[in-house]
Parts: C-alpha cells; structure tokens; sequence
C-alpha cells in the first residue's frame, strides 16, 4: 500500500551557482517538480510513495528516474517519451534566496502524458492522492489529471491539491484561476501561499480566505507563509504555527517539503480524523513541517536539500 501516490511534472531545476574564475552565468542541474518533492520528502521519511508522470527518453529523463529509484519512489507510473524532451526549469534567486522561473517546455514530456497511460493501480493502492496545477496548464496532460483525480476520489482516496501557481506557464491568468479554482472541491486537502490567494480571490485575509477554500468542501487547507510560518484550519480548529529561524540561501522546494512532511504525519489518518483532529495535534504536525521547509532552503536545489527525519528532530529539540 502506498502512503502517496502523486501525479504531475517531474523536470529539471537549474540553479544558479557563483563563478568564481569568470562573469560566465552557471546554473547546477538539480532534479525538481513540485508532485515529486512531495513525494521526494514523504519517502526520505520513510514513506511509501509511487509517481505517475512522462519525462522525456533522453539524458535529463534517465537521470531523473534515478533519483526517483534512489529516492525509493515507485516508478511504475513514468512514462519515458522517445518523441518529447523532458522539461526544464531555470530557477532565478534573489539576493533574499526567493525564487523566479524561467521554462523550457513548449512543449516539454510532462504536458504530453495522456489519460490512457495513467497507472490506475498506483492509484488503486494508495491512501493520499497529490497533484498540482502546473499539470492543468495545457492538454493532454490536463485530461489526464482530472481523470486521475476524479478516478482517485471515486475510488475515496484523500486529495491533496497544491495550487503552486506559475504565471509563466499560463497563456493568461483568467483562464488560470478558473482552471486552478474550477477543481478545487475534489480536494480534501490544499496548500495555498499567501500570494497564490491574493492571486485567485483578490484579498489577503486568510480567515475570509479559509472560508473560501471550506465553502468548496475542503477538509483541511494549509496557507503557507515562507519564512514567518503556517495557518491551518480544519473543521474544528486553526491556528497559526510559527516557523523556524534559520540561515536560508534557496526557498525551492520548500512548500513541497512541508507539505511532504505534513502528508507524512497523516499517512495513517482517515479524512474523519483530519476533519475532526484538535489543535495540539495539529500543532505538532505544523511544527514538524515547518522544521522541515526551513531545513530545505538551508541548502541549494529542492530534492538534495530535503532533511532526514533526524536533522528534523534535532531542530525541534533545539527550538521546541
């Protein structure tokens, strides 16, 4: 039985490094993709986890599904495509370590997946099901997530519905926030930035916000808020958990680890129970998942800088 199971891009994030010898730009080549992080921080926890996706049959390809192995993530869900590249992401940091995006997918293997190769048995054996809304940007790959998320909760697996809004990838942001909103009531559970609701509702109030998100039939939404903290709210409870102060160099990936990591703790709940769980519960697995998107940006890429269960632990015991 998989704890997650996930579906969604799977691509390449090059960073930029410094250069010391000349003024030459040089970007380190990382493996990245939002569903895989998640999945990525789930398993290095020790969590079950399968990925369905298409990269290309080419270098980038090859050296992503052995992370992913090495990740001991289930690859029988990626498909390697002989006619498409596999997709780029050039990632662009300030001095303040936050990020901007640069893509090369036009079309890239991820948008090319189609609903006919989708692994329904993945999904069939799985407890939580994942996905974002960079897979939603264009067909097929579009068709083949709304059926893997309508087979999933047909089938009552969890949702878990990341927006992860990146204005690039869209052809307009109308059309994005209609697309993005348009599936949200077959979540159970969404992770929105602060930004990412001011973007899809027009206001930054997240109580309002929160009712929004409910209004559609979510269980549990999570609004992260880089370095300042998490809210939660459940049908019972919310609260705002705050993070943890640490020396950031590289935000990328961090709203995957925390959400990997909180997916984490929920891996042996029921959708009762995150519909019902008190506050002192949700305060541990908020502290625990803070700790963990802080560690991520101490370090440069997204899946290399994910912390092991124990480097997690050691922070709370300092901090907690």
């Amino acid at each position: 039985m998989y704890d997650v199971v996930a579906i969604g891009e799977l691509l390449i994030d090059f960073t930029p490094v410094k250069n010391e010898v000349s003024t030459t730009p040089m970007f380190e080549q990382h493996p990245g993709g939002a569903p895989a992080n998640v999945l990525a921080m789930h398993a290095k926890l020790g969590g079950k986890t399968g990925f369905i996706g298409k990269v290309g049959d080419d270098a980038f390809g090859h050296f992503l599904r052995d992370v992913l192995d090495d990740c001991k993530i289930s690859t029988k869900g990626l498909i390697m495509s002989k006619s498409v590249h596999t997709t780029l992401a050039f990632v662009h940091l300030s001095e303040e370590g936050e990020r901007s995006f640069s893509f090369y997918r036009k079309p890239g293997a991820d948008m090319m997946l189609v609903k006919e190769e989708i692994n329904k048995t993945l999904i069939d054996h799985c407890h939580m099901f994942h996905f974002g809304s960079v897979s939603l940007t264009d067909e097929p790959c579009k068709r083949a997530t709304i059926t893997a998320v309508e087979y999933a909760k047909k089938n009552g697996k969890i949702i878990s519905y990341d927006p992860n809004y990146r204005q690039a990838l869209w052809k307009d942001a109308q059309i994005a926030k209609e697309e993005i909103l348009g599936i949200m009531p077959l979540a159970d559970i969404v992770k929105i930035s602060q930004e990412e609701m001011v973007f899809l509702f027009g206001h930054g109030d997240m109580e309002k916000g929160v009712k929004q998100i409910k209004d559609m039939g979510v269980s549990l939404v999570l609004i992260s808020m880089g370095d300042k903290g998490a809210y939660y709210a459940n049908k019972k409870v919310s609260a705002f958990v705050p993070a943890f102060k640490v020396q950031s160099i590289d935000t990328t990936g961090a709203g995957d680890a925390f959400l990997g990591a909180l997916l984490y703790k929920l891996r042996q709940k029921s959708l009762e129970d995150i519909q019902t769980m008190d506050k002192d519960y949700w305060h541990t697995i908020l502290l625990f998942a803070n700790a963990a998107g802080g560690l991520t940006t101490t370090k440069k890429g997204a899946i290399p800088a994910m912390p092991s269960e124990d480097t997690i632990i050691e922070l709370l015991r300092k901090n907690v």
